[in-house]
């Protein structure tokens, strides 16, 4: 039995967790782990979408309470109804641009150069919003009018960049359009939900006819693992940012990023010659 491919899967899984729902771009990480560890051929690639799920059902899981209230409530209370469609309506421009453009980006941006680059860009963006995001006129989520739900749908979609950090694009986008810190993050939580959930059964039906047996078993350690470390990413992330800005990130990424591009100068000046 190769236990080498298990450790790897636990590794990647942990990478998944701790930064899916930080603002530091999971799939970037991924990508990093998946190629120092040779761990990026087809099945790789799936098994980054597929332990995403494992991530996302942290925080179903965390916030399982009021996802139940929003359930139960979808057939009288126009609050859940509001929300449900707000979460349904956010998710749209990310599932159309990915469709249209996900193909182009993976064949064109995701090496370690571009995420490197956009590692860097985000942590300038960061910054930014920090010093130059008005105040927030919206505290709470169920506050949010459908205008405001697609405004954010609009910057995840640019967390189809690989890079980008879809957490990072959704809740710096809804501190843009006037939401609190708090509020901003949990609905990037909430938002997690249909846009993983749709991303892993895409992966799934597209490549089902290349995985085996042994696959999912080793798909089996990533996802679990992937769920207990994001359920405390998730829980220290909340506390964190009830009395901290997200200036942190933007220096990890920043400096990530320039550690990214030294790495991995052999490669990139290969592919230059």
């Amino acid at each position: 039995m190769d236990y080498l491919i298990y450790l790897k899967a636990l590794i990647m899984g942990l990478v998944e967790g701790l930064t899916e729902f930080l603002p530091v771009s999971s799939t970037g990480h991924l990508i990093i782990a998946g190629d120092l560890l040779n761990f990026n051929d087809n099945v790789g690639k799936v098994f980054e979408i597929v332990i995403q799920l494992g991530a996302i059902l942290a925080v179903v899981w965390e916030f399982r309470a009021r996802i139940g209230k929003v359930v139960g409530g979808l057939g009288h209370d126009p609050v859940s109804q509001r929300f449900a469609a707000n979460i349904m309506l956010a998710f749209l421009p990310s599932a159309i641009f990915g469709l249209l453009f996900i193909k182009a980006i993976k064949a064109h941006l995701f090496n370690p150069f571009w995420v490197g680059v956009f590692f860097i860009l985000g942590g300038f963006v960061i910054f930014a919003v920090e010093r130059y995001a008005r105040s927030p006129r919206i505290h709470h989520v169920d506050d949010m009018t459908w205008k405001d739900a697609l405004k954010v749908g609009f910057a995840q979609a640019f967390s189809i960049v690989p890079g980008t950090s879809r957490s990072g694009a959704t809740i710096m986008g809804g501190m843009i359009f006037g939401l609190s810190r708090q509020a901003a993050t949990e609905f990037s939580f909430f938002l997690a939900i249909p846009t993983m959930f749709a991303a892993t059964l895409y992966e799934l039906a597209k490549h089902w006819h290349e995985l085996h047996v042994h696959d999912f078993v080793v798909f089996g350690v990533g996802f679990a693992t992937a769920f207990v470390s994001a359920f405390f990413a998730v829980r220290a992330l909340l506390r964190y940012i009830s009395s901290h800005s997200f200036a942190i990130f933007a220096w990890y990424r920043i400096v990530f990023g320039v550690v990214l591009l030294i790495y991995f100068r052999d490669t990139l000046f290969a592919s230059a010659g």
